[in-house]
């Protein structure tokens, strides 16, 4: 039996080196500075993220959310980047997982399969069914999330807060 009150942003979700904590407006400065890399949006369908007005919409989005974490090296206290949970739909009783990047350092250091795991074991206390939005074009986000067990099942547009509609894969890891 699925528990009903699946609150978007827990005060903090963490093991021993990585803490989730709510994403906040003061914020803003400290992930602009990882988010300022244009290497880091190279495979993103909206490959201007780097720039300052962009970003801006996007953390506007993410605040709007209330869904949106920091993501915290806790051996550093260093951020290492931004996820989020969305599209809650009790009926469907699915919830998307998304919006994540990662400064490069942190690329390749298996930081995103732990953060992908402490988010899947707390949606799977509430809902059967993960899924993930990824560009059709961003390859490293694919091979990522196939690792982790998800299964291609859709291709859909999907337009961001204030931006155009992209081209979308969509991804679903199963509570089984």
């Amino acid at each position: 039996m699925q528990q009903s009150n699946f609150n978007l942003q827990p005060d903090f979700l963490e093991n021993e080196i990585i803490k989730l904590i709510p994403l906040e407006e003061k914020h803003f400065e400290e992930l602009y500075k990882v988010a300022s890399d244009p290497l880091v949006w190279e495979q993103h369908p909206n490959k201007n993220r780097y720039e300052r007005d962009v970003f801006r919409n996007f953390f506007e989005g993410a605040m709007e959310s209330k869904g949106a974490f920091l993501i915290l090296d806790k051996t550093t206290n260093e951020i290492a980047g931004s996820t989020r949970f969305y599209d809650y739909e009790p009926e469907n009783n699915s919830i998307f997982i998304g919006y994540t990047f990662y400064g490069r350092n942190f690329w390749g250091t298996g930081f995103n399969p732990q953060v992908k795991k402490l988010m899947l074991d707390y949606a799977f206390q509430f809902v059967d069914k993960v899924r993930f939005h990824i560009g059709a074009e961003n390859y490293r986000s694919q091979k990522a999330i196939e690792k982790l067990g998800a299964e291609k099942i859709d291709e859909i547009n999907v337009a961001y807060y204030n931006e155009p509609s992209r081209h979308n894969f969509v991804y679903e890891i199963r509570k089984n």
